[in-house]
């Protein structure tokens, strides 16, 4: 058994983890470390905005149009002048976070199952 232990299935339907698609990438200058703004479609859940430190791995050229992964149901996070409405899911490496994407398109909004 791991350290983190089990949960129960209904402690995974907690966690809103949902597909959308990356609209709109700007700078983030006053991030303490190099990070992107990130707008996102969640379809029904709408378009949802995030601070993201993912420069290291992508380019603003490489985010645009890409479905992401991301859990919709913590609080908002203020990240300096930005307020963060979601968590951008990735797995961090040596080289940087590399982010979390659906292996062929699925509706924006659709929830993890």
């Amino acid at each position: 058994m791991s350290e983190h232990g089990t949960i129960s299935w209904g402690d995974f339907e907690k966690v809103l983890i949902c597909a959308g698609t990356v609209q709109r990438v700007e700078e983030f200058p006053e991030a303490r470390k190099p990070a992107w703004k990130l707008w996102v479609d969640f379809g029904p859940h709408g378009v949802r905005k995030t601070s993201a430190q993912v420069k290291h791995l992508y380019g603003a050229q490489d985010l645009v149009g890409r479905q992401i992964v991301g859990v919709l149901n913590f609080p908002p996070k203020q990240v300096g002048p930005f307020e963060s409405e979601f968590l951008l899911t990735g797995f961090p490496t040596d080289e940087g976070v590399v982010i979390t994407t659906v292996e062929r398109p699925v509706p924006n909004g659709t929830r993890l199952a």
